[in-house]
């Protein structure tokens, strides 16, 4: 699947529980037809919903404090807000496209995980980082822009 827009961990050979876990509960949130698949990095899979991804994160957070025994499988959930190929120049077309999530006043910090790529680190943060026309803040930012590398996922949150 390319077009997802959240990445779920689980432990490795749980993947397809996990699966079956957030679809349950992605359907419990509205959604009547959510899909998943399989990421090609062992404990990592991939769902597509329709509902707002950065939503989904705060309403899966109310069931798991108050229902914690439904995550018996997802160990994390991000939200994906664009992939991108794996190429400098598509990933700063996709952090312009995104860049005034960041307010005029307010600072940031780019992060980066990196899986099965050989893709120079230095280089994605040096050219995300010249994209954003704002202060960079490493300790306590007000946005992160968080990059993963594998399939590529943008996000800012």
């Amino acid at each position: 699947m390319k077009d997802f827009n959240l990445l779920l961990s689980s432990a490795r050979g749980t993947e397809g529980e996990a699966n079956e876990e957030i679809r349950y509960l992605l359907r419990e949130l509205g959604d009547t037809s959510p899909s998943t698949d399989f990421a090609p990095v062992s404990g990592l899979t991939v769902a597509k919903t329709i509902l707002d991804p950065v939503k989904v994160i705060s309403a899966l957070r109310r069931i798991l404090r108050y229902r914690p025994w439904q995550f018996r499988y997802i160990l994390k959930v991000k939200p994906v807000e664009q992939v991108v190929p794996c190429e400098i120049s598509a990933i700063g077309s996709a952090v312009v496209s995104r860049v005034k999530k960041v307010g005029v006043d307010e600072t940031f910090r780019v992060s980066l995980e990196k899986r099965r790529s050989h893709v120079s680190s230095k280089e994605i943060i040096d050219a995300v980082a010249s994209k954003v026309p704002r202060k960079v803040e490493l300790r306590n930012p007000d946005k992160i822009v968080l990059i993963e590398v594998n399939s590529l996922i943008l996000n800012v949150e």
